[in-house]
């Protein structure tokens, strides 16, 4: 069964936010990291706090074709249709990733500011991975409503970093409403971040069971945002592998690889 992180993020710069602990990562990081772990790859975010990420993402790519492919960013003020044409000229590009839980990306969600991103991505089939503010959850529906074609992946179950249960979960039925759009996934990345136990997270793990019988297998990805967590990366595959009594079989498999592998069409 191969193993594939949904998110990470990868970066050589400065500056990474508090939370983004393990600061800077590199490929070479991760691949050691990962062999440790057992997973076999991962879908890498750059960092939005550096630059060059998306630069050392495709040198990432290009050095590692097997254990890497991109989902990249840009800046979303000011651009248009023509920068998401340029960002797909990387290689090994398997959708975008935005934040837009910031003040700026957040009121350009609300006012109507991203539908040329909404329509160009689903008119290309192109997957777009967004992590947003819970409260505006509802807005998303909104858009995929209006664009059912589009694929979009939810990032961290839209848990805030610092968010911890049951503040956490506040917006769930928000979430697994959701799933009523065929093209909409959930990543259950970062979700240690939200517990508060230790491993193997028990207090996360009713979270998890509702978003998988909103969602399903085939539409539930397993990851870590690892530089932000206080685990190892072992244990985070670890909780979800051996610790959730209602993922075994061929369900276990879609949500620790198979799943993205397939919705992202991955090489």
């Amino acid at each position: 069964m191969p193993v594939v992180d949904a998110q990470i993020h990868l970066w050589t710069g400065p500056g990474a936010p508090p939370h983004h602990h393990r600061a800077p990562f590199s490929a070479e990081d991760a691949i050691d990291a990962m062999r440790h772990a057992g997973v076999d790859r991962a879908v890498n975010c750059p960092a939005v706090w550096d630059p060059a990420s998306v630069g050392y993402a495709a040198e990432a790519v290009r050095a590692h074709p097997g254990l890497f492919v991109t989902m990249p960013w840009f800046p979303l003020n000011g651009a248009d249709e023509s920068d998401l044409e340029q960002a797909l000229a990387a290689p090994r590009i398997v959708g975008l990733r935005f934040v837009l839980a910031t003040p700026q990306e957040s009121a350009a969600l609300r006012a109507g500011g991203l539908e040329w991103l909404w329509t160009g991505a689903a008119d290309r089939d192109l997957p777009v991975a967004v992590m947003v503010a819970p409260g505006d959850l509802p807005l998303l529906d909104d858009v995929v409503s209006r664009h059912p074609r589009l694929r979009v992946a939810l990032d961290h179950l839209a848990v805030l970093p610092f968010d911890r249960l049951p503040t956490a979960a506040a917006h769930l039925d928000d979430l697994v409403a959701l799933a009523r759009h065929p093209n909409v996934v959930v990543k259950a990345t970062g979700v240690p971040s939200m517990a508060t136990d230790d491993w193997p997270f028990p207090s996360t793990h009713d979270v998890l069971r509702r978003v998988y019988d909103a969602f399903g297998a085939d539409r539930m990805f397993w990851g870590t945002d690892i530089t932000r967590m206080q685990c190892s990366w072992a244990d985070c595959l670890a909780m979800f592998r051996d610790r959730l009594p209602w993922l075994r079989g061929r369900a276990r498999e879609l949500v620790l690889g198979d799943a993205v592998t397939s919705w992202l069409s991955l090489p």
